[in-house]
């Protein structure tokens, strides 16, 4: 079979309709898996997300990118003014999952080194991945960290990038549960710890996944 790209959007915390998402792609070695970033925060267990995607990196080519949340994260350490920042974000959530204490000491090396590792965009032939948005006629290379991890696609929405290539980006929840398609950008982030569905994109046919935090599964099979 051809080898997938396949891009997963934010997770925040929703380990279990992580791991039921996985064993519905079933991802192979020569698959590629981008995972849009904000895997912390919000919901109830990021510390097993992290260490599902510890063991993903395993099965297929992995490519992660950083979320805000993940920014946040790294600025906590930084002082108590970005640590109280950072907790009400959905910090607090993440530390509970590590344990029952307000310390980032909590979070074990492996989990932070594995994080630090993220990248700020991924690009194919024929596809941007990016956390949240991008720069129409920039170079993901030349854009701001700002617009590439924060700014939602609904307060800019921007016209098709000047490459040609279809941007898929997350950071922005659809409350309708289903994957916002524009044509040359599609947001795939449905709002997984707010009771919506985590998703995951086949970005060459069209198929997706989606799987909720009861470990429920929908399908769709693009017919082209």
């Amino acid at each position: 079979m051809p080898a997938r790209t396949i891009a997963i959007g934010d997770i925040h915390g929703c380990s279990t309709a992580l791991r039921a998402l996985i064993e519905g792609i079933d991802p192979r070695p020569d698959d590629t898996i981008v995972t849009l970033g904000d895997y912390i925060d919000r919901g109830p267990d990021s510390r097993g997300v992290i260490e599902t995607l510890i063991g993903l990196k395993q099965r297929c080519r992995l490519v992660l990118l950083m979320g805000n949340h993940e920014e946040m994260l790294f600025q906590a350490f930084r002082g108590p003014d970005d640590l109280r920042f950072w907790l009400q974000f959905g910090g607090e959530e993440t530390l509970d999952s590590y344990g029952r204490s307000r310390s980032l000491d909590l979070i074990p090396h492996e989990h932070l080194l594995f994080l630090r590792r993220c990248r700020n965009y991924f690009e194919t032939d024929t596809h941007i991945f990016v956390h949240a948005s991008y720069s129409t006629d920039r170079r993901l290379d030349e854009t701001s960290e700002q617009i590439l991890r924060w700014l939602p696609i609904t307060h800019s929405t921007p016209p098709p990038h000047f490459s040609g290539k279809t941007v898929i980006v997350g950071h922005t929840p659809q409350e309708s549960g289903r994957i916002l398609d524009l044509g040359h950008v599609k947001c795939i982030d449905t709002g997984c710890c707010t009771g919506g569905w985590l998703t995951a994109l086949d970005v060459k046919s069209g198929h997706n996944w989606q799987a909720n935090e009861t470990g429920e599964m929908r399908i769709e099979v693009v017919h082209k």
